[in-house]
C-alpha cells in the first residue's frame, strides 16, 4: 500500500520527514541551553521530564514503526515470501566462473518469481541485476565450496534486457564479467 516511501525518492523523502523533528529538537535545546538559559539545570538527574518521555516514546514508535514497515522490502524476505505463496516459480541455476557466467536460461516470464540458484567454482564471484534503466534489482554473491547454492527468489516486473554484472573483483578480466537476461511478457 505504501510501497512508495521505501523505494526511491519516497526513500529519501521518509528519512528527510524522520529527520527534520530530531534536528528541530536538537537546535532548540542548544538554542535554548546557550542563549536563553546558560545557565546549570535546576532540575535533579534522576527525574525525566513528562515531555522528554513522551519524546523519547514518539521516537521509539516511529522508529520500530518504519523498520517494521520496511522489512517487505528486504531481499531475504521478499524471497521467503515469494517461495512460500507462490508455486509458477521458475527456476535458473546459474554457475560463475573465471569471468563468465552460466545460465540454464537466459528468457524469463515478466510477473512470475524466478529463483536464481548460484554457485562459484572458483573464487568470489558477485551476480548483480540491474533494470534496463540502470538501477540494481539485486546482489547475490557467490562463494566457492559452499555445500549449498545461493538461492534468490525475484519477480521481474517489466520486459526488457536486464544486464548481469560481477559485483566482486574476481580478476584481471573482471570488467569483461557481464551477461544478458530476457525479460518477456507473459503468455
Amino acid at each position: 500500500m505504501l510501497d512508495f516511501l521505501f523505494t526511491g525518492w519516497g526513500a529519501f523523502w521518509m528519512t528527510l520527514f524522520m529527520l527534520l523533528p530530531f534536528a528541530f529538537i536538537f537546535f532548540y535545546v542548544i538554542h535554548r541551553k546557550s542563549v536563553v538559559d546558560s545557565g546549570p539545570s535546576g532540575s535533579t538527574d534522576k527525574k525525566m521530564s513528562r515531555l522528554e518521555g513522551i519524546w523519547l516514546t514518539v521516537v521509539f514508535v516511529v522508529f520500530v514503526g518504519v523498520n517494521l514497515a520496511s522489512l517487505k522490502f528486504m531481499p531475504t524476505i521478499a524471497s521467503a515470501h515469494a517461495a512460500t505463496t507462490r508455486t509458477d516459480i521458475q527456476s535458473i541455476d546459474l554457475s560463475a566462473k573465471s569471468w563468465a557466467y552460466e545460465l540454464s536460461s537466459r528468457e524469463i516470464e515478466a510477473g512470475r518469481p524466478v529463483r536464481f540458484s548460484g554457485r562459484s567454482t572458483d573464487t568470489m564471484h558477485g551476480f548483480a541485476v540491474y533494470h534496463p534503466d540502470g538501477r540494481m534489482l539485486f546482489t547475490m554473491m557467490l562463494m566457492p565450496g559452499l555445500s549449498k547454492p545461493t538461492s534468490l527468489v525475484h519477480t521481474f516486473k517489466e520486459p526488457g534486457k536486464y544486464k548481469v554484472r560481477c559485483l566482486e573483483y574476481c580478476g584481471v578480466a573482471h570488467h569483461a564479467m557481464q551477461d544478458e537476461l530476457t525479460i518477456v511478457k507473459s503468455n
